[in-house]
């Protein structure tokens, strides 16, 4: 059954179905600790669910951190399988760590991709006391000394966190990737705490993860991975400094697997009516998000799609065998 059955019905639809089955709480899981974007899209999305009276009860935000998002991956797969009321933060770190078989075998046919609502851009960022001005300066920095510069990062080594600046230096003309040094950490709030505080020179992750120390004056971004400037955000692109990369972050959820159809496009409905709202076009236009929304049975292709994608590029850069 295609979600576009369901988007023809509309929100009070949406209402109907889940009236009838009650004031049952749901659950969303953020693979990660507070303050990252895994747990920004759970605490919006969960917000505005409920805001919208498209559930019943307030949503209950779970952080569940380790292994870069594999442990509640593993949770999810075989302790929660079946429950209808669960939701659970992901992006695109999430199909790149399937992609490299990061979770010990899991793959990405063991949960349902129910959609994605907003793009989040990549982002470089610096303290800002670095001596790194440009993303030249970086760059510059890292092909004449490959040691003298740390990156951190909300992925695990080989993520998506950590093939943004990769894919920076190879489009500089810099092979030797291997080289560059990277830490993963526990979420976007960690990685970019280990940079503030000088433990590396630079953190790589997205818009929502890095706006509020960016505002703050905390950081210096040096550059966004979009096709264009985030509109109300003075940080120049990749491509307009000369390296021509785009990194945009998609920003939704998984399911369990075993749901029932009806409550897969259920939530597929919930997700686009929530896209659909005022409310989350300022939520979008506050932290730098641009527009992407796929829900349903087109997105678990699209996803699909990406994985096969992703796992050709690593084998390319080297990541996997």
């Amino acid at each position: 059954m295609k979600i576009t059955l369901l988007k023809a019905l509309g929100t009070s639809a949406v209402l109907a179905v889940t009236a009838a089955q009650g004031a049952w709480a749901t659950e969303c899981i953020a693979p990660a600790n507070a303050g990252g974007g895994w747990d920004f899209t759970c605490r919006q999305i969960g917000k505005l669910l409920f805001d919208e009276k498209l559930v019943a009860a307030p949503v209950q935000v779970t952080n569940m951190a380790g292994a870069g998002g594999g442990l509640a991956y593993s949770y999810v797969v075989n302790e929660r399988s079946s429950d209808e009321d669960l939701i659970v933060a992901a992006s695109s770190a999430t199909t790149t760590r399937l992609a490299q078989n990061a979770f010990g075998g899991a793959t990405a046919d063991q949960v349902r991709f129910v959609g994605a609502i907003a793009g989040d851009p990549g982002v470089i960022v610096v303290a800002k006391d670095s001596p790194y001005m440009t993303l030249k300066d970086l760059v510059e920095a890292i092909k004449a000394d490959p040691g003298s510069v740390t990156f951190a990062g909300g992925s695990a080594a080989g993520g998506f966190d950590h093939m943004k600046p990769l894919q920076v230096l190879k489009a500089a003309g810099f092979t030797d990737i291997r080289k560059v040094k990277y830490i993963g950490v526990d979420g976007g709030a960690d990685a970019i705490t280990q940079t503030i505080g000088g433990h590396t020179q630079a953190m790589t992750g997205d818009m929502s993860e890095t706006i509020g120390f960016i505002k703050s004056g905390e950081v210096r971004a040096l550059a966004v991975l979009s096709s264009e400037r985030i509109p109300g955000f003075d940080i120049p692109t990749a491509k307009e400094q000369g390296y021509d990369v785009e990194a945009v972050n998609w920003r939704g959820l998984y399911v369990p697997k075993d749901i029932s159809d009806d409550a897969f496009n259920l939530w597929a409905s919930r997700l686009q009516a929530v896209a659909d709202s005022a409310e989350w076009q300022a939520v979008m236009e506050s932290n730098g998000l641009a527009s992407f929304t796929l829900v349903g049975d087109d997105f678990q292709e699209w996803v699909n799609g990406v994985v096969a994608q992703t796992t050709e590029m690593s084998k390319e850069i080297g990541v996997i065998q």
